[in-house]
């Protein structure tokens, strides 16, 4: 080989090694520096959610707190509950109503009877069978000795009516269960008026059927 030809050649390799010593990273290090970048830079951002400010975004709804109203207070006894009643600037027309037969009915009679009263004209009131309010279930010709004319005789203020008008609120608010379960009927223990009805109970001086 002339002095030409190894000057060539020479040339030719030291071109070549400069050639790959800038050449690109091999595999290995392709997938090393991968591995290596941080997971912010690898997931690309959501720019639309990274707009909204942290105040814009919706607060969690707000659950209601449970208010307990008085219809729902729940006693230990009947007479706690009767105790529990407080008395009424003024009477509306179905708390009268209520509160009179149970005074006439069964004044003096034990809060159970009493109640077992306010619940038979309850009673009626939702059956469909009788008349449709409590008023005028008690002022239905032929069905209370006590009724005159069509009107409830004016009572005065005393003890047994107080307590009548305590029951009368227990028995409308639902806050205590009748001791004569869906009687529709009742009478007075000294007369037997021979009824083909289902006896629920006899409390008092009184006898409950449906």
């Amino acid at each position: 080989m002339s002095f030409l030809q190894r000057v060539a050649t020479l040339a030719t390799m030291a071109l070549g090694t400069a050639l790959i010593g800038v050449s690109s990273p091999g595999l290995a290090s392709q997938l090393d520096q991968t591995l290596n970048v941080p997971l912010s830079a690898q997931v690309p951002e959501n720019s639309a959610l990274a707009a909204v400010p942290a105040e814009a975004m919706p607060a969690p709804m707000a659950q209601p707190a449970v208010v307990q109203t008085e219809d729902e207070e729940e006693f230990d006894s009947l007479s706690e509950a009767v105790a529990a009643q407080s008395a009424p600037d003024a009477l509306n027309d179905e708390l009268t109503c209520l509160a009179g037969a149970i005074y006439f009915e069964s004044k003096g009679e034990p809060l159970p009877g009493q109640l077992a009263v306010a619940e038979v004209i309850i009673n009626r009131a939702k059956s469909g069978r009788f008349a449709k309010s409590v008023c005028a279930v008690v002022t239905q010709a032929g069905q209370f000795s006590f009724v005159r004319g069509g009107r409830i005789p004016a009572i005065a203020s005393n003890a047994n009516y107080r307590t009548a008008i305590a029951v009368a609120q227990v028995a409308l608010r639902d806050q205590w269960d009748s001791p004569a379960p869906k009687a529709l009927y009742f009478h007075a223990r000294r007369v037997s008026p021979g009824w083909r009805m289902t006896k629920v109970a006899s409390i008092g001086n009184h006898v409950f059927y449906r």
